[in-house]
């Protein structure tokens, strides 16, 4: 099963503002794996396929440094194809000397962690057969257990790290928010996700089409933790694709009923959640 094609609705890409535009672009090129799509001026677009924008990064003059314990990203995930290609992608930064945040089994799926040189955070993960995922009663658990590193190493069968294949997408996002029963109406009322893991270790987890969560949401900054300023560096938006025109309409319509902001510019369509997080509507 794709949870990350038509009929689901989930995430495209993340948008960052960044103070070093060569220093990012070298990072994410040449040290991550990923390919440049385009260029232009002050903005970097990155692919997995040549065609698909993964995570986009761009200078902008005045940024201001992020402010902490404030709302926005926490990490985006970017989703392997199969454990093979996590565990060749783990050989490939722990040779390279980048330093990694984290490993976890979270039994839906394995997961490393690491960050950005700017610091936002990243998760490369593989998901495990969605028929072992631990449902009960439309609910997944909470886990995050230490990840059986060995076990994952032997999966690459000494094969070189050759940059992400071309199915790797955007597997997920997770973002800090100011209260989480607010951010539960706006993207379940509003976007037209479901809970899927809820309510834990001040978490919440939302998804489409019974994916384990195609966005995270936590309130780790702090409950009512502020917005950072507009130009702040990091997260400047992200993308959510609905698989119909009609369904983003659909859609557009709750968000207006719940009063959530909604604009259009040059055939763009735009909401912000709660917490200040800005979301690039798409089909």
């Amino acid at each position: 099963m794709n949870f990350h094609k038509e009929p689901a609705t989930y995430v495209g890409h993340v948008h960052l503002l960044v103070s070093d535009l060569e220093r990012s672009q070298q990072f994410y090129e040449k040290k991550l794996g990923l390919q440049v799509l385009n260029k232009k001026e002050n903005v970097v677009a990155f692919t997995a396929d040549g065609n698909t924008p993964l995570v986009i990064i761009e200078h902008e003059e005045n940024a201001q440094p992020k402010r902490p314990r404030t709302t926005g990203l926490y990490h985006f995930a970017l989703l392997l194809p199969n454990r093979r290609e996590l565990a060749k992608v783990l050989i490939h930064l722990v040779q390279s000397g980048y330093p990694l945040q984290g490993a976890s089994d979270h039994q839906f799926s394995e997961a490393v962690y690491l960050a950005d040189p700017e610091g936002n955070g990243i998760e490369l993960y593989a998901d495990r057969s969605p028929e072992i995922w631990a449902w009960q009663n439309g609910e997944l658990p909470f886990v995050s257990d230490p990840l059986d590193t060995d076990s994952l190493l032997k999966e690459s069968e000494n094969e070189p790290w050759t940059g992400f294949p071309s199915d790797t997408v955007m597997g997920h996002i997770h973002l800090h928010v100011s209260n989480l029963q607010k951010a539960k109406e706006f993207y379940c009322d509003g976007l037209g996700f479901e809970v899927t893991v809820p309510f834990r270790h001040q978490a919440l987890f939302v998804a489409s089409n019974k994916y384990h969560h195609h966005i995270g949401l936590n309130t780790w900054q702090g409950e009512g933790a502020p917005a950072p300023a507009a130009n702040s560096l990091g997260m400047k938006e992200y993308s959510i694709i609905y698989p119909t025109e009609a369904e983003r309409t659909r859609v557009l319509e709750q968000l207006k009923k719940i009063n959530a902001p909604v604009s259009e510019e040059e055939g763009d369509v735009r909401t912000t959640d709660p917490a200040g997080n800005r979301i690039l509507l798409l089909v």
